[in-house]
């Protein structure tokens, strides 16, 4: 497992936003030198309800936009998949509703899941990606995002066309950086290596699947990406609400129960002693379980900042509000003894 003291990038100070009282803290993200909100709000919960039952409307999702934007978060983390295009629409509405600057904000989207029937438009080709960056940025209704990342690695088309195509999005403007999400360390690798050799643009990011259950990334992906000033900033931080779970007991949520893919990813007998000591620990603190699962990943040095999902306005606060809560070293070991190795969960 990955050493919590060997992180030492550049910019790796954390920096405040006022004097006194809650302040939103703000990082590096990895060796760039644009600085991120410590959580970043992740879009996928609101655009079309015909895609999943549990996201919210357009309308829905204003003051879950309006709360971040007051809390301080300037990291809004979306996907053309998600909605079909549609939470893409949501993202660019809301931000110019609440008359944002577009340089003031840090926008970061996605691609290469299918989006139509149509045979090319699915993929990490040369086509697809130069066809859905346009797309995407008509949908914003910007002129470039700030990160554009690759979602999951493609086997059908060579790296090589891939990271060429990122590079002339970054050149052409449309794309201040690119990023990459969970894949295999040597996956992770051969696309840097590529992109180094040739002077393209590097990945400055990776987005992977890492929290309290599941931390099989300590393994080879994070130490890779401390050792590369790669900024982590890592998808379901709180494993998709599974620490507000009962052992044995449905969930009581829409998503809980039109989530089949949390239930691929959590719920092992394992899974649940972990949640219990973190309830546990919330207990003693007077907090959720779920807010200490997200201190406990706030705590990483590695750890850039987290996508969070939020359907529910008490979820939203308590996330922020977990950003105070300061783990000690025998809270975290309490957190961590429980732990049991799983399968790889995430990757294509």
């Amino acid at each position: 497992m990955v050493d919590d003291n060997a992180f030492a990038g550049d910019g790796e100070g954390i920096i405040n936003n006022a004097d006194g009282g809650f302040a939103m803290q703000y990082i590096n993200l990895g060796k760039t030198g644009m600085k991120v909100s410590r959580l970043c709000l992740g879009m996928m919960s609101y655009g079309d309800k015909a895609w999943r039952e549990w996201v919210l409307s357009e309308e829905e999702a204003k003051p879950f936009v309006k709360r971040a934007l007051e809390a301080g978060i300037n990291f809004f983390d979306t996907a053309d998949v998600y909605s079909l295009g549609e939470s893409e629409r949501v993202t660019g509405n809301l931000l110019k509703l609440f008359g944002v600057k577009r340089e003031n904000v840090i926008v970061a989207t996605k691609v290469r899941n299918k989006i139509s029937d149509d045979v090319n438009d699915v993929g990490l080709s040369r086509k697809h990606i130069m066809d859905s960056i346009d797309r995407s940025l008509k949908r914003l209704q910007m002129d470039y995002v700030d990160l554009y990342q690759i979602h999951r690695w493609d086997y059908n088309t060579p790296i090589e066309e891939t990271m060429e195509a990122l590079n002339d999005i970054v050149r052409a403007g449309k794309a201040r950086y690119i990023g990459a999400s969970s894949m295999y360390a040597w996956q992770f690798a051969k696309a840097q290596s590529t992109a180094e050799r040739r002077g393209w643009s590097r990945f400055v990011s990776m987005q992977n699947h890492y929290n309290l259950v599941y931390r099989e990334e300590e393994r080879e992906m994070i130490p890779q990406c401390v050792d590369q000033g790669v900024g982590l900033i890592p998808w379901s931080p709180m494993a998709r609400g599974f620490f507000a779970r009962q052992r044995n007991a449905e969930g009581d949520t829409s998503r809980s129960t039109n989530d089949p893919f949390a239930r691929e990813l959590y719920y092992r007998a394992e899974d649940f002693d972990v949640s219990e000591r973190a309830a546990e620990i919330g207990k003693e603190r007077g907090v959720t379980a779920s807010q200490i699962a997200l201190a406990w990943v706030l705590s990483k040095p590695y750890i850039a900042s987290p996508i969070i999902g939020a359907t529910k306005m008490n979820h939203l606060d308590q996330a922020i509000a977990a950003l105070d809560i300061q783990l000690t070293e025998d809270e975290v070991k309490r957190l961590e003894e429980p732990y049991k190795p799983h399968p790889v969960l995430g990757h294509p």
